[in-house]
């Protein structure tokens, strides 16, 4: 069989399908993402629809309104209990561990939805270099492989935001803490606004911008090699991004409005050359900052 033919005619319908998807991974891997992000969106929207039907009335948050042509669907008991978690800072049934585990999934579904998006530019360049390895006859590791070493990063990432998340629940109400504690939630807006200045988020950022020097650079056909890379790759993108999360603890950790505007944000700054974005996106949350503190005097 040549090595262009990818039709496996001794299989069945199934497994022919299988082989053909398994001999394209650029196709697989657009297909793998595409379902991620779609299905942790569709999470996450079924999570902001319930804690608004839940929330107590006056409580509303920006983009509410958004929701309210969404269908109301049930949830599974572990969805239900991460609204809950979500909307009250101390859960009456389940232990601490089954807390902290729920909140680190919420984060990391989070994370998948708001800033895997982000990383298409460097799977589509690792993609782009493998199609050419593969067509002089080389190996090339999956770009899922990839993908999965720069996801472990942002599981990381989320223990340590549901760390966070956990210990402010334990001090403020459930609420935003822009209602419940100006002065912590202006202190996090402006550690985010302070950190797009900074030198370490432009280094991150130019590596976030530039993936094909670093991925072809470090071109290996061992699988743990590429996972490495591909944590590399998410410790630069944490990097880029992790004060971004912040913004979430003071709006509400449920507002689908907001996390929408950041996934986008995060898309932006990593195509748009320069530094205006980052800047001013910086400005305006110093500027909300202090806002929040002239109010609170």
């Amino acid at each position: 069989m040549s090595s262009d033919n990818f039709d496996f005619p001794a299989l069945d319908r199934t497994a022919r399908a299988a082989g053909r998807l398994s001999a394209r991974p650029t196709v697989a891997v657009w297909i793998v993402l595409a379902g991620s992000i779609a299905l942790a969106w569709t999470g996450l929207a079924m999570l902001a629809k319930r804690a608004v039907e839940t929330r107590p009335p006056g409580e509303g948050l920006a983009g509410d309104g958004l929701l309210g042509g969404f269908a109301s669907l049930p949830l599974p008991a572990f969805m239900d209990s991460l609204v809950s978690l979500c909307l009250n800072p101390v859960i009456a049934s389940g232990s601490t561990p089954s807390q902290f585990l729920l909140t680190t999934a919420m984060w990391f579904l989070m994370a998948v939805a708001m800033m895997l998006p982000s990383a298409a530019p460097m799977v589509k360049t690792y993609c782009e270099i493998a199609d050419t390895a593969a067509a002089k006859g080389e190996r090339a590791v999956h770009p899922l492989v990839l993908v999965a070493g720069y996801l472990s990063v942002w599981l990381a990432g989320a223990v340590a935001l549901a760390a966070l998340d956990l210990a402010l629940r334990s001090v403020f109400s459930a609420a935003p803490l822009a209602s419940a504690s100006p002065w912590m939630a202006a202190t996090l807006l402006a550690i985010a606004g302070l950190y797009q200045f900074s030198a370490l988020k432009e280094a991150c950022l130019k590596k976030c911008r530039m993936p094909f020097p670093i991925l072809f650079s470090r071109w290996s056909t061992r699988p743990a090699a590429i996972f490495r890379l591909g944590i590399d790759e998410g410790v630069w993108c944490f990097g880029c991004c992790w004060a971004l999360m912040l913004v979430m603890f003071a709006v509400g950790t449920m507002n689908l409005f907001w996390m929408v505007l950041l996934a986008l944000f995060a898309v932006v700054e990593k195509q748009v050359p320069g530094r205006l974005v980052g800047r001013l996106a910086g400005t305006i949350l110093l500027v909300w900052a202090g806002a929040l503190l002239f109010t609170a005097l």
